[in-house]
């Protein structure tokens, strides 16, 4: 049978050949996931005509995933947004640049004047460049006065972010891709690289082909677990327990570098006392998998002499992942597979640039390279170079903006790519936020569910009409080229965020993106060799030193810690926020699929919503038998949060007593359900382990539903 994006590709294939693309195509970086896939923008008279992969990309290696070559219509889609508008009389009306930014500066300024800085908050948006990330992070700490600025980062990788600072001192992979072909074995824990991040998915397959034994641990039988050598389905929740049990098992077996932990880690007795309580009958009790299989696992990755780790949001996105990443880290300290080709710690980012926005300081604790607000002497060269007083005070993260907002105390929000009315957790918490804002800016390319709420909304640009750079999850980072122009009056984010802080009365003297990174370069000492032209074709990995050095694989000599040492992680299982109970017996898990991206954005106004146009409720047959559910049925999902309708899907992929939904449409509300339990040390909410109940609606549709109009 053919594959139903095929048609897309012979579409494009004939528009090429009617109009040949001019020369080789503008060279730039995709802004769907965090792979950082090298792909070329065809245009012809002022058309995208298509998109292909970059031989030079050193992640993608001329291929492509369904997403990043043929979803690319968005960008002249007829919704796009392409002048200012102002909400009056609760209309929106359009208006000039001039008037949307003198609103703008002038109900910020007032909000500052009567209730002070700390009264705004500001989100950055992952999906745009770093440059972008560290003017927005500017506009708020120089121009309104404020560390209330954060990232998507918060409600994804913020866990990974803690974990590998705290266990090994720098926030980012140790390694790159290229790990995955030289190891001997992988580990791949609460991810799904095939639907979520589909060229190093593919890469793993090839790799796995070629001998690599896979060990895959999730609460669903993930497609690369058909490549693998063992699957492990657990309970959602219990990562902690089978990797506790995985070290145990190294302990024991004395399949660890003894050496290594001497040299180079501290804390390794207090973490092997702990260790003695998780044998793998005791964990695997905890985690609802068989003893035996954590006994394999931990051979299959302490046999050989190079293993890497591969993780996604299956294991931040709960109460304690930032502790389940400590325990990850754990694993490759107590072994030494770290600092060395094939021994990469590879956590994979969900959105393109939510690595740099990060690194960018875009965070309310840190500037760049993740140094504190705190610091008297980072803080002293922030003021000397952007010439005003800076607060040392630490500002809100998102779940405090809401809370803040909520209470009377944060009285207006600029909101740069997010939309957190859909993507973030409790929605009807967040909605209530913004709707008790006095003021709500939004930078979008497309209205949508947070712009509801919106006073102004200033139309911002795609990763196709801009130029900057994007940091992947392995800390490359590559150059992003414009291939087209914003439509109508539509402006790049970076004069949008410039022109802001001029009309609040603060000079950024930026004429152009490059002039952004001489400055990040010049305070930052990771970016310290970081030039357009040094990034080439193929991009840097940070940190770059001053002679354009870069450093692909990490922790070779030594640990980015106080001590210079890594930090053993003594950390023992604790259970999620959530239990399923006789009310509530199933496991709600949300993620990515194939199809869509994020808030789908953008994807749904491409011809992936003719292969994907409705959320589905992924229920294994088990379950279904016993609640009387039939494929395709329309169900209803309720938590204790709140409820929402889906159409079930039969799958034995999913572990019996859990559910799995996407969260790509906004007319499913799929994060009604999801309540605010979240991470301990970061505040990163638990979307992946939701007490539901579900009962069957209705039988399955006659005929395929029309398509959705886009909203």
């Amino acid at each position: 049978m053919e594959h139903p994006g095929a048609d897309a590709a012979l579409l494009e294939a004939a528009a090429e050949g009617a109009l040949q693309p001019e020369g080789a195509g503008t060279l730039t970086t995709c802004g769907y996931c965090g792979v950082g896939c090298r792909l070329r923008a065809h245009v012809h008279a002022g058309s995208l005509l298509s998109i292909t992969p970059a031989l030079e990309g050193p992640a993608n290696r001329g291929h492509a995933c369904l997403k990043g070559r043929f979803a690319h219509r968005f960008a002249r889609s007829r919704e796009r947004l392409t002048e200012p508008l102002i909400r009056r009389g609760g209309r929106l009306v359009a208006v000039s640049w001039e008037e949307a930014i003198a609103t703008v500066a002038d109900r910020l300024g007032a909000i500052r004047r009567d209730h002070g800085a700390d009264a705004i908050a500001g989100l950055a948006s992952s999906r745009g460049t770093n440059e972008e990330c560290f003017a927005m992070a500017r506009l708020m700490r120089a121009a309104i006065g404020t560390n209330n600025i954060d990232n998507c980062s918060r409600v994804c990788h913020s866990p990974t972010s803690y974990a590998l600072r705290r266990s090994l001192g720098l926030s980012g992979a140790t390694g790159t891709f290229d790990d995955i072909e030289r190891a001997q074995a992988a580990i791949i824990i609460g991810a799904n690289p095939t639907q979520a991040h589909p060229v190093v998915g593919a890469r793993i397959k090839q790799a796995a082909l070629r001998g690599l034994a896979l060990v895959t641990i999730d609460p669903r039988r993930i497609e690369l677990a058909d490549y693998g050598v063992l699957h492990i389905g657990i309970r959602a929740g219990t990562n902690a327990a089978v990797l506790l049990g995985i070290a145990h098992v190294l302990v024991r077996e004395g399949l660890i570098d003894e050496d290594f932990i001497a040299q180079r880690t501290e804390g390794y007795e207090t973490l092997a006392a702990l260790l003695d309580a998780y044998d793998p009958p005791t964990a695997g009790a905890i985690a609802g998998c068989d003893p035996q299989a954590i006994e394999e696992a931990a051979h299959i990755y302490g046999d050989c002499e190079r293993a890497s780790i591969l993780w996604g949001l299956g294991v931040t996105e709960h109460r304690y992942g930032s502790e389940v990443a400590q325990l990850i880290c754990n694993l490759a300290l107590l072994s030494g597979k770290i600092g060395a080709p094939g021994c990469a710690l590879l956590p994979l980012r969900g959105q393109n640039n939510v690595q740099g926005s990060s690194d960018m300081g875009a965070l309310p604790d840190t500037y760049s390279a993740y140094r504190s607000v705190t610091d008297e002497a980072v803080a002293g060269s922030f003021e000397a170079a952007w010439g005003t007083p800076l607060s040392r005070r630490p500002g809100y993260r998102i779940p405090e903006m809401l809370d803040g907002a909520c209470a009377g105390d944060l009285k207006a929000m600029y909101i740069v790519g997010e939309d957190i009315a859909q993507t973030d957790p409790n929605s009807a918490h967040v909605r209530a936020a913004l709707e008790a804002l006095d003021f709500l800016v939004c930078q979008e390319i497309f209205e949508n569910e947070t712009t509801a709420y919106a006073d102004v909304i200033l139309p911002a640009s795609s990763f196709l009409e801009k130029e900057g750079t994007f940091t992947n999850a392995e800390r490359r980072i590559q150059h992003v080229a414009p291939a087209l122009a914003p439509p109508g009056q539509a402006r790049t984010d970076l004069e949008i965020i410039v022109d802001v802080a001029r009309a609040l009365g603060h000079e950024m003297g930026y004429r152009a993106p490059a002039d952004v990174m001489a400055e990040i370069a010049a305070l930052t000492p990771h970016f310290a060799g970081v030039t357009y032209e040094r990034l080439g074709d193929t991009g840097l990995c940070w940190p770059v030193h001053a002679d354009g050095s870069d450093s692909a694989i990490l922790y070779t000599d030594r640990f980015h810690t106080a001590s210079g040492r890594g930090r053993l992680a003594a950390l023992p299982y604790k259970p999620p926020g959530e239990q399923p109970d006789a009310e509530l017996p199933l496991t709600l898990v949300t993620g990515r699929i194939l199809e869509h991206y994020n808030a789908g954005t953008m994807t749904r106004r491409t011809p992936n919503l003719a292969l994907c146009d409705h959320d589905r409720l992924e229920i294994n047959p088990i379950d279904a038998r016993r609640l009387w559910i039939s494929e395709g049925a329309t169900v209803s999902v309720r938590s204790r949060h709140g409820r929402c309708e889906l159409r079930a899907s039969l799958s034995e992929r999913i572990e019996p007593g859990h559910v799995f939904a996407s969260f790509h449409f906004p007319e499913s509300r799929t994060n009604l359900l999801v309540g605010a339990s979240a991470d301990v040390n970061t505040a990163c909410p638990e979307y992946k382990v939701v007490a539901v109940d579900v009962r069957p609606l209705s039988e399955a549709p006659s005929q395929r539903p029309a398509l959705a109009s886009g909203r």
